[in-house]
């Protein structure tokens, strides 16, 4: 039986939130979309007079998708070029889902998608829902098929390897304001030819990471260390003949914003978003620079950077 609007307008109503469980549960906003969308498919196979609670059928639909997918993609990311990294969302993206509370602003936080990769994929969606949309447990078991004790052992467990996290100490929560300051400070160091000033901002345990795709440059192991970063960063950010051919002959602007709730420095030429560079802030400075490059995973990006006000470039050096 073909849906009717009403039918229509349900689901719709359904997909902001779907789309954003299915991209915490994935790190890629692309993939997101499309379970999203086989989600619909089935909705409007289905005999929808019978489903009694829509809500849940669809979340129980969704995340079995994004199970499989998550089943399937630990085998691609095995063969994947360089370091895998999440598909960035900048500030204003309805995909960034709920952010009332401290949980749900954590889970979606770039690091926490990055530490997500080492949990299996129930671990994944019990975290998810429990931590970022607050279902219950019983709800939990109901969706995954699985007992409200498994539930509460699995959540329990993917808390726990989280929070044993070898690559970061603790986020430090900021607002929009602090996010540029930090983001211009930042740039103003990595600008200056020297290390020390970046030094200065970086932990003595700070990492940097950056996901090329095997289609951009980009180190296959993580630089670690305040002196290693701030030798790398200082040499990102040096003028040479070999970036401006990589950036296609362009000129490249550079701003201050938030991608996943951190201050983030995103990199565009001629409008379209080249590379977005997270600093996530601990206590004493910042920890990791987690750089996306890859353009497969910036077309998002490029998409809400189209349609938002960013204001004046930061001052950079001409690649």
């Amino acid at each position: 039986m073909p849906l009717t609007l009403t039918d229509v307008d349900r689901f719709e109503a359904a997909r902001p939130r779907l789309e954003a469980i299915a991209y915490r549960m994935l790190g890629s906003a692309a993939e997101a979309e499309d379970l999203v969308q086989e989600t619909y498919l089935r909705w409007q196979a289905a005999d929808v007079e019978r489903i009694e609670v829509p809500e849940a059928w669809l979340t129980k639909v969704l995340t079995n998708l994004c199970l499989n997918q998550l089943t399937s993609a630990r085998a691609r990311r095995e063969t994947y070029v360089g370091q895998w990294l999440p598909e960035p969302l900048l500030e204003g993206d309805p995909m960034l889902g709920p952010a009332d509370t401290a949980e749900q602003r954590e889970s979606v936080s770039y690091a926490v998608l990055t530490l997500m990769e080492r949990l299996t994929p129930n671990e994944r969606a019990v975290y998810v829902l429990k931590e970022a949309f607050a279902y219950g447990h019983r709800e939990i078991a109901e969706i995954l098929d699985i007992s409200e004790a498994s539930s509460q052992q699995i959540f329990s467990r993917a808390k726990k390897r989280l929070a044993d996290r070898t690559d970061g100490k603790a986020r430090t929560e900021i607002d929009e304001a602090a996010a540029k300051r930090i983001v211009e400070e930042f740039l103003a160091a990595a600008t200056s030819g020297q290390t020390e000033p970046l030094v200065k901002l970086l932990t003595s345990d700070a990492i940097a990471i950056g996901d090329g795709g095997g289609k951009i440059p980009a180190k296959a192991t993580p630089f670690e260390g305040a002196i290693a970063v701030a030798k790398f960063l200082r040499g990102m950010f040096k003028p040479a003949e070999s970036k401006r051919r990589m950036l296609g002959g362009g000129t490249p602007e550079a701003y201050a914003t938030t991608a996943n709730g951190s201050p983030a420095l995103v990199i565009t030429v001629d409008g379209r978003v080249f590379g977005v560079m997270c600093l996530e802030r601990g206590e004493d400075g910042i920890v990791a620079v987690r750089t996306q490059v890859n353009p497969d995973k910036l077309e998002r990006a490029t998409q809400v950077w189209a349609s938002a006000e960013h204001g004046e470039p930061l001052v950079l050096a001409d690649w």
